[in-house]
């Protein structure tokens, strides 16, 4: 099984991956994830991240398909859940083309559905409560990061709804509401 998690920052992509992850067995590829452990060892790539990441900006292209792809191969046809990736239309196809070429098929895309409100009192809350609070747990940062995904990430919306993969979810429920309602489009899937 293989599934896409997207939605703004902060609206609790982590959180059900995390979930979908225990219950199914996947492996997580989270590309903030990916790039925040770069960061926290120093590497080249991270110092480049977190420079990027820290204006509110995304990391390019092609690095994060670079590292997508090491990751899939390192999985080695397991089953597993993207955490916000793809961001943009262009990953989106790149994704496709990457699967087609591994014989693997992306079965599930799910849009976390949040109002920018919202999110924005979610992330300073988790500033707030959080001592390990994220570099970019600001509002400024996630005003930007906003930005950015309204004018790329949301394209990916109609590519998926072409494709009969996406669902949208209500993320403005309670964590347990989200999840059942991923867990039932999840129990549709037609079996392999």
């Amino acid at each position: 099984m293989i599934i896409v998690l997207f939605g703004p920052p902060g609206a609790g992509k982590g959180t059900q991956a995390e979930k979908l992850v225990d219950k199914h067995n996947l492996k997580q590829l989270s590309t903030g994830e990916m790039l925040r452990d770069a960061i926290v060892k120093g590497s080249d790539l991270g110092k480049k991240a977190k420079a990027i990441m820290d204006r509110g900006e995304l990391v390019s292209d092609g690095i994060i398909l670079s590292m997508i792809r090491q990751k899939i191969e390192e999985t080695k046809g397991k089953s597993f859940i993207f955490d916000g990736f793809p961001r943009n239309l262009e990953q989106a196809k790149a994704l496709d083309e990457m699967l087609n070429q591994l014989k693997l098929t992306l079965d599930l895309v799910v849009e976390i559905v949040v109002d920018d409100d919202i999110l924005i009192n979610r992330i300073e809350n988790r500033a707030q409560a959080s001592q390990n609070a994220r570099s970019d747990d600001n509002e400024e940062v996630l005003n930007k990061r906003l930005k950015v995904y309204h004018q790329s990430t949301e394209k990916i919306r109609p590519y998926y709804l072409n494709k009969r993969k996406l669902v949208k979810i209500d993320g403005i429920r309670s964590i347990e509401e989200v999840t059942n309602d991923i867990e039932s489009h999840i129990r549709n899937l037609p079996q392999k």
